[in-house]
């Protein structure tokens, strides 16, 4: 998977936004204003940061060299992934969508309700 992959899987998602808070490096995607992924462009290959279970977390960093604790990130809830290494695309869809669903649970019911995803 390469980074546009990434950016175009990340928005095909409900209610997802894009910014640069940080630096002009360090593309944030966020849903109902919480960040769900980070993608650091100026990395080659390209890394991703992507929330996760932290027992799921720690069996995909068991698998996987190029899964590894979140960088700058809290390394319990976070993974850093080299998109463009031996991770499966299909795998790396399937950590944005984990990442982008434990956000929206954290949610409160209120605002899951309002943005249609109860």
């Amino acid at each position: 998977m390469n980074i546009e992959e990434f950016r175009e899987c990340c928005l095909a998602k409900k209610h997802v936004t894009e910014s640069f808070p940080f630096d002009q490096q360090t593309l944030v995607f966020k849903v109902a204003n919480k960040m769900f992924a980070l993608a650091g462009l100026e990395h080659h290959p390209s890394t991703v940061n992507l929330k996760c279970d932290p027992e799921k977390a720690i069996e995909l960093r068991a698998q996987y060299v190029d899964i590894i604790e979140g960088y700058h990130m809290n390394k319990k809830h976070w993974n850093t992934i080299t998109i463009e290494g031996s991770v499966p695309k299909e795998l790396i869809i399937e950590m944005i969508d984990h990442s982008y669903n434990l956000v929206v649970k954290s949610l409160t019911k209120k605002l899951q309700k309002e943005l249609g995803f109860i």
